[in-house]
C-alpha cells in the first residue's frame, strides 16, 4: 500500500468539500478549487477527514493512489494558507516591476518582456530583484514561477538571469587563458 496514499486528509475548521461522483470542490477562506479526480479512486469525506481508497493493486491503481491524496491535500492546504514562489533577479540592470497586473521584466533584451497573470494568480514585487508569485492553486503558482524564469534562464558562466530563492546554479570555468 502506498504509504503517503493511506495517511488520511485533515479538513480545518472554515473549509467544506464536496464531492459530485468524480469532481470534488473545496472552498475555504482563500476561495475555490474544483478538480475532476480518476473516475476509478475512491475518494470519501468522514467527518473532518478526507481518505482516499483505491480498488486494487493493479499498478496504474496504485500509481494514482498517493498522486490523488496528494492532489486533494494540495486543494485543501491552498484554500487556507496559499502558495508562493520566489524568484530573484541577478544581473546589471535586471529589473522587474509591476503595471497594473501585469509583471514587466527588463532582462537584457531590446525591449521590455511582460507577462500577465490569470484569475487567482497575484505577483508581488517588493525590490527591484525580487518577484514573488502567489495563488491559490500549486499547480499554476509553479507554472507561473516557471513561466517567468523562462524568460531569462541563468546562465553558467556568471549565474545571470531570473532564479528561484535559494537555488544553486552550477558555474562553468571560463576559457583558460593561452599558454606560453
Amino acid at each position: 500500500m502506498s504509504r503517503i496514499g493511506r495517511k488520511p486528509i485533515e479538513i480545518p475548521s472554515g473549509v467544506d468539500v464536496t464531492l459530485n461522483n468524480s469532481v470534488i470542490t473545496v472552498k475555504g477562506p482563500k476561495g475555490t478549487l474544483t478538480r475532476e479526480i480518476h473516475k476509478e479512486m475512491k475518494v470519501s469525506v468522514d467527518g473532518n477527514t478526507i481518505l482516499v481508497e483505491r480498488p486494487s493493486d493493479h499498478k496504474t491503481h496504485r500509481s494514482l493512489h498517493g498522486t490523488t491524496r496528494t492532489v486533494v491535500s494540495n486543494m485543501v492546504d491552498g484554500v487556507t494558507n496559499g502558495y508562493s514562489k520566489t524568484l530573484e533577479l541577478v544581473g546589471v540592470g535586471y529589473r522587474a516591476s509591476k503595471s497594473g497586473e501585469k509583471l514587466v521584466l527588463n532582462v537584457g533584451y531590446s525591449h521590455p518582456v511582460e507577462i500577465t497573470p490569470e484569475p487567482g494568480i497575484v505577483f508581488e514585487v517588493p525590490s527591484n530583484t525580487k518577484i514573488i508569485v502567489n495563488g491559490i492553486n500549486k499547480e499554476r503558482v509553479g507554472e507561473y514561477a516557471a513561466k517567468i524564469r523562462s524568460v531569462r534562464e541563468p546562465e553558467p558562466y556568471k549565474g545571470k538571469g531570473i532564479k528561484y530563492e535559494g537555488e544553486r546554479i552550477i558555474r562553468k570555468e571560463g576559457k583558460a587563458g593561452k599558454k606560453k
